[in-house]
């Protein structure tokens, strides 16, 4: 049977049977999905034998990249042994408890302890649940609302997604849950005002969270719930200036701090976590994603140790926890992913090089003539795609052109996200030189079509 063949025959099942995520199903069924069958390295292959460079990450997930058999090899020989047990009935077993010490000596020093699920979404339910019981426990009981932003993404579970901002996640909520406030993001190029200097937005963004604590009451507010960089709403990096405010408005409140890292975490910044990255002191950290490069579902918390504390003064239950949580062969694949983390110095390469050469490949485009910006962090980048570059005016229907580079991006062989009209990037920490000079023959290349297919919405 040819390729061609058996490719019509799985889009064809898969529209019969299978529901995307965050998909119009009735489009996608359509145009027909991309069958993907293999991936080695920094490289995906379609079954029509296409190979594409991986820009995402999978999704902002396999951080050392496709194909490890060091990591299968160690997926094996945990089923072998066990491949699942629980971690209720007052049971443990050797994976859980050796990833959790790993994940407390990579973590900051006041995070110790961790507690583990499977999504991201998962992680961020039991931090809003820990959060909330933590001040009740600590005499606080009207300490509930927790403040995030307003494109925030921490989730698409009816609590994750109302903590987060995402409008079209709240559309499906039916309804929002209560408890939640969202203030302005630090994105200084979409929300700055004319002539405002990166560090004097960043100080308004940081203070929109003061106004709001006051707004709600400070005895009322338990928590404010930000991934240091907003990753799913655009990678949108903070001025320098905004989070040492935050940390003095946190600190100035007592409330607490839960950094999103299901994105960040693991190396995505060229530290273990984006916190340390940026010099801020999370009570609790959420992660998943990149934990195990994504070979297989694994997500938790890890959690400062003053509230630990008052769980432990307190002799009642903490009735939460999920079937998978601390599941065997995904905890021994997590070890290991750490191992070739620090056996291949992954940490050091984004820090001393990598992070460079993104900045370098993206600034070679920003005076093209539908760019507005380019940022970059890490391994975390951004290209701004603009009707006028100096009004900052954004094309008619927000989302159309960016779903226009996207497909040209796609077609050229180089996974890039679209964003509405924000192109977004998160290489593998494994990537060379080859793999960069690849992606921007393919910027260049997909840039200049979306102009040509939208020249005549640009101002001259």
């Amino acid at each position: 049977m040819s390729n061609r063949l058996q490719t019509a025959q799985i889009r064809d099942l898969d529209s019969r049977h299978h529901l995307h995520p965050f998909s119009n199903h009735k489009s996608l069924r359509a145009s027909g999905t991309r069958v993907i069958v293999k991936g080695e390295g920094p490289y995906i292959f379609d079954s029509e034998g296409k190979r594409i460079l991986d820009g995402m990450a999978g999704l902002w997930t396999t951080n050392v990249g496709y194909g490890r058999k060091e990591l299968a090899d160690v997926a094996y020989a945990q089923m072998m042994e066990l491949p699942f047990y629980n971690t209720f009935f007052k049971t443990t077993h050797p994976p859980v408890v050796e990833l959790s010490r790993k994940i407390a000596e990579i973590a900051p020093a006041n995070l110790n302890q961790v507690f583990f699920g499977s999504s991201g979404s998962e992680s961020n339910d039991t931090a809003i649940r820990l959060i909330r019981h933590y001040w009740v426990l600590k005499g606080e009981p009207k300490r509930r609302i927790i403040i995030s932003r307003k494109t925030a993404y921490h989730g698409s579970t009816i609590a994750a997604g109302s903590m987060g901002g995402m409008s079209h996640v709240h559309q499906h909520s039916y309804p929002v849950y209560e408890g939640f406030r969202h203030v302005m993001d630090p994105y200084w190029y979409g929300e700055s005002f004319d002539g405002e200097t990166p560090e004097a937005f960043g100080l308004r963004a940081a203070r929109a969270l003061e106004d709001e604590i006051l707004r709600c009451g400070p005895g009322n507010v338990a928590a404010f719930a930000a991934e240091p960089v907003q990753g799913a709403g655009g990678v949108k990096i903070p001025p320098a200036s905004y989070w040492p405010e935050v940390q003095k408005i946190i600190d100035k409140y007592g409330i607490l701090f839960l950094a999103d890292e299901v994105i960040t975490g693991f190396g995505r910044l060229g530290t273990w976590f984006a916190s340390q990255y940026y010099g801020v002191r999370p009570n609790i950290i959420t992660f998943a994603k990149a934990a195990t490069s994504g070979y297989l579902p694994l997500s938790g918390i890890i959690i400062d140790d003053k509230i630990v504390d008052a769980l432990m003064n307190h002799d009642d239950d903490f009735n939460h926890g999920y079937t998978y949580s601390g599941h065997p062969v995904a905890c021994a694949v997590g070890l290991k992913n750490i191992e070739i983390m620090e056996d291949e110095n992954l940490l050091e390469g984004v820090k001393n090089e990598k992070a460079a050469r993104l900045a370098a490949m993206l600034d070679k485009f920003k005076d093209h003539p539908i760019v507005g910006e380019v940022r970059s962090v890490g391994l975390l980048g951004a290209i701004e795609l603009v009707a006028d570059k100096k009004t900052r005016r954004r094309f008619a229907d927000p989302g159309r052109v960016g779903l226009i580079c996207r497909d040209h991006f796609f077609r050229e062989g180089y996974i890039m996200r679209a964003v509405f009209d924000t192109m977004v990037t998160a290489p593998p920490l494994i990537w060379k030189e080859e793999q960069f000079k690849e992606a921007e023959g393919v910027i260049a290349k997909a840039l200049d079509m979306t102009y040509r297919d939208v020249k005549g919405e640009v101002a001259a």
